[in-house]
């Protein structure tokens, strides 16, 4: 089991930058991949980016929508992922969801894929 706690949601403006972090507890963090997705009001649900379990084989995926805005990272020895939001657009305003699963690298972009989630941050950013 993995349990899952978002923070640093809030208000931000056009143009300027918002960190999210993930608080994970629970067994053997480092096995699996994490992920940010979030959902806009009255939208579904979208993968925002991932990172892989493996120093070795350490890979990063973005949506095309954050692709150089937004860099998501991992702590395993603290179990903790982040992203970093620079550049914020008043299209990003969601609420954001961590979320862990065990998969293959080409399968992280799926929500379906992902078995626990956290309750979510609500990130506002004003134009």
């Amino acid at each position: 089991q993995v349990q899952l706690v978002e923070s640093g949601g809030g208000l931000g403006q056009a143009g300027g930058s918002l960190k999210l972090s993930c608080a994970a507890s629970g067994r053997s963090f480092s096995n699996y991949v994490m992920g940010w997705f979030r959902q806009a009001p009255g939208k579904e649900r979208e993968f925002v980016a991932a990172v892989s379990w493996s120093v070795r084989v350490r890979s990063t995926y973005y949506s095309d929508s954050v692709k150089g805005r937004f860099t998501i990272s991992r702590d395993n020895a603290r179990n903790t992922v982040n992203l970093q939001m620079n550049s914020l657009k008043p299209e990003d305003t969601a609420v954001y969801y961590c979320a862990a699963g065990i998969m293959t690298i080409a399968r992280m972009g799926s929500a379906l894929q992902y078995d626990y989630w956290g309750q979510g941050t609500q990130v506002t950013v004003s134009s």
